[in-house]
């Protein structure tokens, strides 16, 4: 009887790791995400503590599961972005690409939610995949290589389906097929590796194989069983299986003809001679008809065998089937005769009418566990449906413990045979399915029992034919059958004949469920009156478990044999019934393909001798360096070559698993070279593990794999890579290699991209220091060093291949943690294409900082652009420290200290500037925090100069500050550094002063700051003084600078050296410093006033030198760790912080009057590090707290309600949008420490240009508009000429009482009334303001009338709305007060929003300066605070 089985698969095992969900959803009340206008900035960067790094587009969402396999796509700049992921337990192993399709291969049953079998296509231009046919590949695919020219996609693996190993995608057709050669089988049946030459004109195959050269005309086995008709229906694999015994199954079919001799079913299971009466079955005339068929117990089908009738004209023509008992119709796959094409059907399935085919063969797309089948005859010629043979093919062969379930098959000699030694009794359990049970034999032995002297159990299945098998033991579950204490392991002893060393396997019985355990695979020889195949159990010798009851229980259930590859070569195929070539040549591992060459093999025939070409040779001498066919096919674990290369200088490079006894190269292993014609072993014997992947570049040829130094040893830093030089035939290491297993590699410019199952980078042999590198790294053969890869990823990687020219290449593996780009710590921002953020990466790697108390430049010279892991903390000192007060004894004020922010581990970049090298005139970027780096063959840390247009770094001469930089500002030439740091040779620490154009320290004349006795120093914040450009304000914690008492916040005159305190100074701990103006100065932090009074966010005016309270310091909840004033608007400013308990965040805002909570959402874990304003490009829903042309950047960590977790986020001022999104080394969310632009004032107000057509329109417009006005003048000049007349007769109370002169002109047409009316009437157009300007005229006489009347000029008002808007106040002035007018002070009685052209906004309450008052509508004012100037309804101020 058939045995049950589970398909065998090759899938890695899924990480017990949870799926990590990195995802972050835009708020929907936003219709669209904003776009940060980085160019207004100038160069922008973004600093934190992160290893990846991602910019949140609007709904936004990605997700990792590792018990997928994802795909990733690789763009030119190494960016990695998700692209799909298969089912559950997939892999994904190979990939290649023709035109803007990328292929991908492996052992999947579905990828980006596309059913599909193993190998998918995937559109990069329209994001989606496709299945390839549904007769592809049915087993594993390790390999793909895509002829562009020839539009075929080549696929390698272990399958035997529609090829055996090897198989051909057309893209013409749209159809698979068998390689020309037809396939290859022998050893383990599997290809691994598909390349070509060096001119591209041949295909390698590789892998573990027997390619055999022979005449090509003999079969090995035509028929396989002799007693089995011969049908060109079948194929060579489908007469190999055995059918299933039916004869105790349960059959119907109806309806039956009414004929005796024609309507039982059971005639047709096995007839016992040709179509005709007693060996056929008929339907009733015209009817379709059904065929039921039974057995209550679960087998393992492949297929069926179809034979229909040809009596009086009649025949089946079409069919189905659907197995039992899921009920599902099959789609089948069949060789049709009539064009020798491989075909598949579902319903209905064709059946030829042609006596010259007796049957044909029908096989399932996999193995299937079932318990009957339901064959449909639903189309037939003649009179009626009709069939003369009907059989179930299994999987091979098979063998029950049960010897009432092995029956004889179907022109089978004899049924599968058991011996048994010991007392053995049958045990049932019912299975799920109803009226099924499955039986085993058992039996007992006394725990310590020796196996020589317990119980054993013999299968001797019946094989029809000679080929590769894989043979499976079923062991029943434990549960079912309620004796899981009894259960321990035996020992299974497979013969497979031919003279083959048996192969020994320990199985554990000790599984709840019922389960499918591999103990041979090879080749079989089948059975004959001289063999049988025998598979033998026993106790184990050292048997696992306890027994229960001082017994152990051993089961037998039954064998499987599944086939893989029929007909084996003629050297391991003695007992074969064919016959074989005899002037063959047979070669192990390796074969040699012409592109375009054809060939009329198949897999039954050898190759013919006229296809061998030059390099076959290396097959033919590997087999004999193996030790010949004998011995690959006795060896439990066949051997492979895994991976090959050509290089230029026509020496053929092999790699795999692998050990050589005999030849050139005896004693190689793993790889060897292939030159002149012969093997020739590596330097040092090869490596001391496996080789799984080859690339060229040049001279060298770079090796990726599983091993950890040569041979023979000489290197033990070549840990999973190493590169050999053809030139000097010599090994070199990688640094240290990687710790873990390299899967794959390809080049990408100077880059080797390494892809594989490890976790860090070594450094060095033996070296304790490392970098994370999870899954994939990049090795740059310009400066030989591991470089940034573009991406961050955390997975195990399989494959990582050139891709199209859209997505140069494509990643994949079992991946945890993605995020676009890999950084450590620092990237730059600025506008891209559409508007949105474009991100440029750090080119360079940073490692932990190296502790010295006396770090320097002249440390020991290391490699440039070196990588390394992060350490975790800063070594001198804890890094959560960076708003932590030093005690609170050293105030007077029982202060709450400075929250602690989100952990930053090393490395970490907390700080940026911009700098313009006066010699060269470049930009450079100095950044700062706690890190260090190789450059120039120097060591350096915490400080670096980076050039981003060449992605080199240069570190401070001197020494290096030993510590963490926190604030850096460049003013000139000077660089002042803040922190908590020392530098040898400098006084005192937390601040130091470099010189950028002389490359040294400023050592001489400057005090250096004290903290309070016991604390030590740290600066946070370093700024210019907007009031005097000679100042440079310092904050953060310390007491005093160096005999000066300025507790927290002190000016430094850079000319003279000289600290001074700000008035009388704050007490407590300063976190940030903003600017409102060019007079007012905002610190925020834990702080208190000199005369005690609690003000976390407190306001310096430089005019007075006083300091006040911003607000009322009780309104917010605790210390603050970042504030920002908008626009430098003392009304509008933002503070963040934690609660004075520590229990939660905030963020508050300002308005001019009370500070009001605009954090609704953050949770507990927020930390916010930095508050900016930042511009936009586009524009939201302005409010009364944020215009709609800018938004808030909130950088740290923060953590809301609406979407997760980000690092920085977007606030409006009424929602919350995630912007960027970063992660540290291990995977944990990162943080976003600053951002810092290059231009210090930048304008908020949008510039906006028309296109090109527009400005022509209004080019002409202009010009008509030019042509109206000299008609204008022509009129006024006319009517000036009258005007004499005019005002001798005019009266004011004749105006007519609906006349607009009192009002604000509002149009173009009102305007040129306004000035009509003006030269006419010789007053002004506005109103009762004419009246005082005639009281003035009166007292002042003639004179001052013609003064008025040019003063009065309509088109000089203050309504800078309807006019050019005056650029000053001069300007406004100019064109509205008189001289003998001063400006008055007011108050906005209500707030006003301000957004058209020239309007100031304003908050109720707020101080203004009247600048011009003669309009009755609308009124020129200052905002005193700002100094922003404006018109603003006259109403709306007193």
């Amino acid at each position: 009887m058939a045995s049950k089985s589970r398909r065998r698969s090759r899938r890695h095992s899924p990480l017990t790791t949870a799926a990590l969900v990195l995802a972050v959803c835009a708020h929907g009340a936003l219709a669209s995400s904003p776009l940060v206008d980085f160019d207004r900035m100038g160069k922008v960067g973004i600093a934190g503590a992160f290893a990846g790094l991602d910019v949140v587009s609007n709904n936004n969402s990605v997700t990792f599961d590792p018990s997928t396999a994802s795909l990733l796509a690789r763009s030119s700049d190494g960016s990695l972005s998700k692209v799909a992921s298969t089912d559950a337990g997939g892999s994904i192993l190979a990939g290649c690409a023709i035109g803007d399709a990328f292929y991908v291969a492996g052992n999947f049953s579905s990828v980006g939610g596309t059913s599909a079998s193993n190998v998918a296509s995937y559109s990069t231009s329209s994001g989606s995949f496709s299945a390839l046919g549904s007769n592809g590949p049915n087993g594993v695919v390790h390999a793909l290589y895509c002829d562009s020219s020839r539009k075929q996609v080549w696929a390698g693996g272990q399958f035997s389906s529609p090829g055996a190993s090897v198989a051909v995608w057309d893209i013409a057709s749209s159809s698979w097929s068998a390689a020309p050669f037809g396939g290859l089988t022998g050893a383990a049946a599997e290809v691994l590796s598909i390349t070509t030459n060096s001119s591209q004109s041949s295909l390698f195959f590789s892998g573990s194989f027997i390619a055999s050269f022979g005449n090509g005309s003999i079969p090995l086995n035509s028929t396989n069983n002799p007693n089995v008709p011969f049908s060109s229906g079948a194929t060579p694999f489908s007469s190999s299986l055995v059918p299933v015994p039916l004869g105790n199954a349960s059959v119907t079919a109806g309806p039956a003809s009414s004929d005796g001799q024609f309507n039982n079913v059971q005639n047709i299971l096995c007839p016992a001679g040709p179509d005709g009466p007693g060996n056929t079955w008929l339907a009733a005339d015209g009817n379709k008809a059904v065929i039921t068929v039974r057995k209550f117990a679960f087998l393992t089908a492949r297929g069926i065998r179809i034979g229909n009738t040809f009596l009086n004209g009649r025949g089946t023509t079409g069919f189905s089937i659907a197995t039992i008992p899921d009920n599902a119709v099959q789609q089948l796959t069949y060789f049709d005769p009539t064009d020798n094409q491989n075909k598949t059907c579902t319903d209905s399935c064709p059946l030829l009418t042609d006596s010259s085919v007796p049957y044909q063969d029908f096989l399932f797309d996999s193995d299937k566990d079932i318990t009957g089948f339901q064959l449909t005859l639903s189309e037939w010629q003649g009179a009626g449906p009709g069939l003369h043979l009907l059989q179930l093919l299994s999987s091979g062969a098979f063998a029950s413990a049960v010897d009432s379930q092995n029956g004889q098959s179907c022109f089978a000699p004899g049924p599968s045979t058991t011996e048994r030694n010991g007392q053995w009794t049958e045990k049932d359990a019912d299975t799920s399915i109803a009226g099924t049970i499955q039986a085993v034999l058992v039996s007992r032995v006394d725990v310590g029992t020796p196996a020589a002297q317990a119980p054993s159990f013999t299968w001797m299945p019946y094989v029809s034919a000679s080929g590769q098998y894989d043979i499976n033991l079923l062991v029943p579950g434990c549960t079912n059958f309620q004796d899981c204490a009894l259960r321990t392991s035996v020992k299974v002893t497979v013969f497979p004949g031919g003279g083959q060393q048996p192969w020994v396997t320990t199985v554990l019985q000790t599984n709840t469920e019922d389960n499918v355990t591999l103990i041979y695979r090879g080749p079989v020889v089948p059975t004959s009156p001289t063999f049988q195949t025998t598979i033998t159990m026993t106790l184990a010798d050292d048997p696992v478990g306890n027994g229960q009851d001082g017994q152990f229980e051993i089961v037998a259930d039954r064998v499987q044999l599944v086939l893989t590859s029929p007909n084996v070569t003629s050297s391991a195929n003695t007992s074969s019934t064919g016959t074989s070539s005899g002037t063959g040549k047979d070669g192990f591992g390796f074969l040699e393909w012409p592109l375009g060459a054809t060939s009329t093999s198949s897999a039954s025939n050898g190759l013919q001798t006229s296809a061998i070409t030059p390099l076959d040779s290396v097959g033919f001498d590997f087999l004999t360096a193996l030790g010949g066919a004998a011995s690959v096919m006795s060896t439990a674990f066949a051997p492979a070559i895994s991976a090959v290369a050509h290089h230029p200088s026509g020496a053929v490079f092999l790699g795999g698993d692998f050990s050589l006894s005999s030849g050139d190269a005896s004693g190689a292993s793993n790889i060897v070279m292939f030159k002149n014609g012969a093997l020739s072993a590596l330097p040092n014997g090869g490596l001391n593990g496996a080789v799984t992947s080859l690339v060229v570049d040049g001279d060298t040829v770079f090796v990726g794999g599983s091993f950890s130094d040569t041979a023979k040893a000489s290197n033990s830093a070549m840990k999973g890579i190493a590169a050999y030089s053809v030139s000097q035939n010599a090994w070199s290491a990688l640094e240290g290699g990687v710790d873990g297993a390299v899967n794959s590699l390809d080049t990408s410019g100077s880059q080797v991209l390494v892809a594989g199952n490890f976790s860090k980078i070594l450094t060095s042999s033996g070296s304790t220091e490392s970098q994370n590198a999870a899954g994939f790294a990049a090795w740059d053969t310009s400066s030989n060093a591991w470089v940034n890869n573009g991406g961050f990823i955390i997975g195990s990687m399989t494959f990582v291949g050139n891709g199209t020219s859209s997505t140069p290449q494509f990643v994949a593996g079992s991946v945890s943690t993605s995020v676009r780009f890999g950084a450590t710590g620092f990237v730059m921002l600025q506008n891209g294409p559409n508007g949105q953020p474009q991100v440029t990466p750090l080119g360079v790697q940073f490692d932990s900082p190296v502790v010295s108390a006396n770090a320097s430049t002249t440390a020991k010279a290391r490699r440039s652009h070196h990588r390394r892991a992060g350490a975790g903390w800063i070594p001198s000192f804890n890094v959560l420290n960076v708003f932590k007060r030093q005690t609170p004894s050293t105030t007077t004020n029982n202060l709450a200290p400075l929250p602690s922010p989100a952990p930053a581990p090393a490395p970490a970049v907390l700080a940026g500037a911009f700098w313009t090298n006066s010699t060269s005139l470049k930009e450079l970027v100095i950044i700062g925090g706690n890190f260090s780096y190789a450059a120039g063959g120097v060591q350096a840390q915490n400080v670096a100069v980076y050039d981003d247009s060449s992605k080199t770094i240069t570190p401070l001469r001197g020494n290096q500050p030993n510590g963490t930089v926190r604030s850096l500002l460049v003013k000139g030439d000077t660089l002042y550094v803040g922190g908590q740091f020392t530098v040898a040779g400098i006084e005192g620490s937390g601040f130091a002063v470099y010189d950028l154009a002389n490359q040294r320290w400023s050592t001489a004349g400057l005090p250096p700051l004290q903290a309070a006795s016991g604390d030590s120093v740290t600066v946070r914040s370093i700024t210019a003084s907007p009031a005097n450009g000679d100042d440079v304000i310092v904050a953060g914690s310390f007491a005093q600078a160096g005999s000066t008492a300025c507790r927290a916040i002190c000016s430094l005159d850079t000319t003279k050296s000289q600290w001074s305190a700000l008035g009388n100074g704050i007490q407590g701990d300063v976190a940030a410093v903003v600017y409102a103006g060019s007079n007012e100065l905002v610190a925020a932090g834990s702080i208190a006033l000199a005369d005690n009074t609690n003000a976390n966010v407190a306001s310096y005016s430089f005019s007075n030198s006083t300091w006040s309270a911003v607000g009322n310091g009780g309104d917010l909840p605790g210390p603050v760790t970042a504030a920002e004033v908008n626009d430098g608007n003392m009304n509008s400013v933002f503070a963040a912080g934690r609660s004075s308990d520590g229990s939660s965040p905030f963020l508050y805002f300002w308005d001019g009057q009370s500070w009001q909570s605009v954090g609704q959402g953050l949770e507990g874990s927020t930390d916010v590090a930095q508050l900016v304003m930042v511009p936009l490009q586009n524009t939201h829903g302005g409010n009364d707290i944020i215009e709609s042309d800018r938004v808030l950047m909130v950088s740290g960590s923060i953590s809301d309600s609406s979407f997760g977790n980000a690092s920085s986020v977007l606030f409006d001022g009424q929602n919350f949008l995630p912007y960027i999104v970063s992660t540290s080394e291990s995977g944990s969310p990162g943080t976003v420490a600053a951002l810092f632009h290059s231009i210090a004032n930048f304008s908020f107000t949008q510039r906006h240009f028309l296109a090109t057509g527009v400005v022509i329109l209004i080019s002409i417009a202009i010009a008509a508009g030019i042509v109206f006005l000299l008609a204008l003048i022509e009129i006024l000049w006319t009517l000036f000429a009258r005007r004499d007349d005019k005002v001798n007769n005019y009266d004011a109370v004749d105006m007519d009482a609906d006349d607009d002169s009192t009002h604000r002109p509002s149009s173009l047409l009102e305007h040129i009334n306004a000035a009509t009316r003006s030269t006419i009437l010789g007053s002004s157009p506005f109103g009762p303001n004419a009246e005082k300007e005639a009281g003035l005229a009166a007292a002042a006489g003639a004179g001052a009338v013609a003064a008025t009347a040019s003063h009065d000029d309509p088109f000089s008002g203050p309504d800078a709305s309807n006019y050019l808007r005056a650029e000053t106040p001069s300007d406004a002035l100019g064109g509205g007060l008189g001289p003998e007018e001063q400006s008055r002070p007011a108050y906005a009685r209500y707030s006003f929003d301000g957004h058209g052209e020239g309007e100031l906004a304003l908050k109720a309450g707020q101080e203004l300066e009247i600048l011009d008052d003669r309009d009755d509508a609308w009124w020129y004012a200052r905002d005193v605070r700002s100094g922003h100037e404006g018109v603003v309804p006259a109403s709306y101020v007193y």
